[in-house]
């Protein structure tokens, strides 16, 4: 089972996807991302879009580590259902789109 690895929601299990089609990123693969990211201070108050959301894992990391706001975008009707469980706990900070990242792109520009 997924879990938030580090900040404000550090230890929240996650809900998976079920069935096949999805690879969650490891922790340790998102442990040396974000220490990539802290390092350059590219999180804090940053706007996330994680356009293959999945679970959300990967976008309500950074929102833990202090993003300010996620738009994660998933296509797969189980894989979003999941996502919008994972997400209740962050409130406004996330908002969960049902759709193709390119509809998305095209439709709207993700803003600060």
């Amino acid at each position: 089972m997924a879990r938030i690895i580090s900040g404000t929601q550090k230890g929240r299990l996650l809900a998976s996807v079920p069935g096949q089609g999805t690879r969650p990123t490891s922790d340790r693969v998102k442990e040396a991302l974000f220490s990539r990211l802290e390092g350059i201070n590219a999180i804090d108050d940053a706007v996330v879009a994680d356009l293959y959301a999945g679970s959300g894992a990967l976008g309500l990391e950074a929102v833990s580590r202090g993003a300010r706001a996620l738009e994660a975008v998933e296509r797969a009707e189980a894989a979003w259902r999941v996502l919008r469980r994972n997400a209740e706990p962050f409130g406004d900070a996330v908002r969960a789109v049902k759709g193709r990242r390119s509809s998305i792109l095209h439709r709207e520009r993700v803003s600060p």
